[in-house]
């Protein structure tokens, strides 16, 4: 279903107003991605330690309206802007990546993106996250703690996974405060919201209660209507921008990857986004976005049609079972399904991987 925005939250863009702080506070050479940073460090557990919450508190519930999976956003006649996401997830035992490439060429375009970001990604590139939250190209977003499966956790998990990455990003923002290239611009931190008011679901999967956890935490859900793959390592740069030119609509949410496990898209978006702004097409964040028009709600969370993420909960419950209940629950449902799950899913990718590719991926993400 659609539901108007008019009058309700998500008036402001959530991000950096100007450039001015990003100026003072980093250099180009700082800015620029690093050779190689992309690259996940595997067996890495420095960060593995769950966020200490505290006293933290959310933001506002979202009302009632914007409750649910926002799918893309219908636009008045004549608007022909889409929306760029890039989540950038990360699990414990490992460090992942940071695509500098894709960062890189965003801002040289001038482009516009959401990045959905994991709690535990941003302990472990807290100068990044910084850098993300000051450019004023940016929005980043909740991708939970580590990326974990929300349908198979206990309430008290969910509520960790929630929170957790809001309260990293608060804990960033509060180090980007106290730092001197601050002081000749002391207006500037009010241009950075105090917390994420977007989420993106892991493996695209939700269900009512934590559904009801992430828009009771103030954040609206955003699912997305192009997706185009690339957690796959055998999808071209070709075929992810193909996907990013032809699926795309008015309105559209594409989903992407820059920390390392889009394999091909820093090759795909100077591909795509030359014929996206050849055909007229004007990129937003999220949040700007869904201010333009009417957000498309659904209340099940899915990729391309209801019911197909539902294979992530078999994968996660058998190789990560956070708890005994649900891993038993998930097995029990269906035990047909086992050997084709963990042949065909990687425990990371947000996204099922695109019909378009029918090669099986490596299950544990290797080239």
């Amino acid at each position: 279903m659609a539901v108007g925005l008019s009058g309700v939250a998500c008036t402001t863009a959530g991000h950096a107003g100007d450039a001015a702080v990003q100026n003072a506070c980093f250099s180009p050479a700082t800015l620029a991605g690093v050779p190689g940073e992309e690259l996940a460090a595997k067996g890495n557990h420095t960060f593995d330690a769950p966020i200490k919450l505290g006293d933290f508190k959310p933001a506002p519930a979202v009302p009632d309206e914007l409750r649910g999976s926002i799918r893309r956003v219908d636009l008045p006649a004549g608007e022909k802007v889409i929306a760029l996401t890039f989540d950038l997830c990360e699990q414990r035992g490992e460090i992942a990546g940071y695509d500098g490439r894709i960062i890189d060429y965003l801002r040289q375009q001038g482009v516009k993106a959401t990045f959905f970001a994991g709690g535990k990604w941003i302990a472990s590139h807290r100068a990044r996250t910084e850098q993300l939250m000051v450019d004023p190209l940016f929005e980043i977003g909740n991708h939970t703690e580590t990326h974990a499966n929300l349908r198979l956790l206990v309430p008290a998990a969910v509520r960790e996974q929630v929170l957790a990455p809001q309260k990293a990003y608060e804990d960033a923002r509060a180090d980007l405060a106290a730092n001197q290239c601050l002081a000749s611009s002391p207006n500037a931190l009010r241009e950075i919201p105090e917390q994420p008011k977007v989420f993106r679901f892991p493996y695209g999967a939700c269900n009512d209660a934590s559904m009801k956890a992430v828009n009771d935490a103030g954040m609206l859900a955003i699912q997305w209507d192009v997706a185009t793959g690339d957690p796959d390592p055998h999808t071209s740069a070709t075929r992810i921008a193909d996907a990013m030119v032809n699926e795309a609509k008015p309105g559209s949410i594409i989903v992407n990857h820059a920390n390392g496990r889009g394999w091909h898209t820093a090759e795909a978006l100077p591909i795509a986004i030359p014929k996206l702004k050849a055909k007229g097409y004007k990129f937003v964040t999220v949040s700007e976005l869904v201010a333009m028009g009417k957000p498309v709600i659904t209340a099940e969370c899915y990729d391309r049609k209801p019911g197909d993420t539902n294979r992530y909960d078999f994968f996660a419950a058998l190789q990560h079972p956070l708890n005994s209940n649900s891993r038993t629950q998930a097995v029990a449902a269906a035990p047909s399904q086992r050997a084709a799950v963990t042949k065909g899913m990687k425990p990371w990718s947000t996204s099922v991987k695109s019909s378009r590719s029918r090669t099986r991926q490596p299950v544990d993400g290797t080239k």
